[in-house]
């Protein structure tokens, strides 16, 4: 279900050929997409069912929503949410056209950064041997690397809220990094965009195990903030919707 890295070496790294745009090959069919959810929610990401495109729109059919196809159907996503595989299977003969989205900070996180960085920090990671986990792609232009959750304390003082990072105000420390932690969620593959051909997919599958956030972090950051430097000069670029 996961794309395979490795077999070729050098200075290319260990993600040359994913770095070409290599994806897994994901079962279009109806089995093969139930498959990929049960799989992730056996991996203990929780899932609920999400809106999906509707040509060029959403299928909540509010006018002008904010994140087409991207936003759980129901308000009571986060009590909704699950691994039941029973449940996943109705949801998912019962709604084939939806997505699904994942709730973060209950076994997991999700650190969600512009794609170029964060295919530039993945290979720098896997090439000094750093565990990275789940890792998904957006043909929107983001990367979602999923991780442990930090959202869940011993101290509830020190839970981090998904908005931190979030905001431009934040882009000088952090520049373009999202957390996803408690009170958030990301789409979980397989998922379609608005667009034609677009989806989010698995370019390392869940069946790897999830790392600690704080030890890709460091990495993620300084990759962002490159890449924040080679895009200044678009100052026109506008901030990516919050979720």
């Amino acid at each position: 279900m996961s794309a395979e890295f490795g077999g070729r070496s050098g200075l290319q790294g260990k993600l040359s050929s994913w770095l070409r745009g290599r994806r897994p090959k994901e079962a279009a069919s109806d089995g093969g997409r139930e498959d990929l959810l049960l799989a992730a929610a056996g991996a203990g990401l929780p899932l609920a069912p999400a809106a999906h495109p509707a040509g060029y729109r959403c299928s909540c059919e509010r006018v002008g929503c904010p994140t087409p196809a991207r936003h759980p159907v129901s308000f009571a996503w986060q009590t909704q949410s699950t691994t039941d595989r029973a449940q996943i299977e109705r949801w998912a003969r019962h709604q084939p056209e939806a997505n699904f989205i994942t709730a973060t900070g209950m076994v997991h996180d999700v650190l969600d950064v512009p794609l170029e960085a964060g295919r530039e920090a993945v290979e720098r990671l896997l090439d000094a041997g750093v565990e990275v986990g789940p890792v998904a792609e957006s043909d929107d232009g983001r990367m979602l690397l999923f991780t442990l959750t930090r959202g869940t304390p011993e101290d509830e003082d020190e839970w981090w809220p998904c908005e931190l990072d979030c905001h431009p105000e934040t882009m000088d420390e952090h520049p373009g990094l999202r957390w996803h932690c408690r009170g958030s969620y990301v789409l979980v593959p397989p998922a379609r965009l608005p667009g034609e051909g677009r989806t989010v997919h698995w370019v390392r599958g869940p069946e790897h195990p999830l790392p600690d956030p704080l030890t890709l972090l460091e990495t993620l950051t300084d990759a962002c903030s490159r890449h924040a430097g080679a895009e200044s000069e678009h100052e026109g670029a506008s901030w990516p919707l919050r979720r």
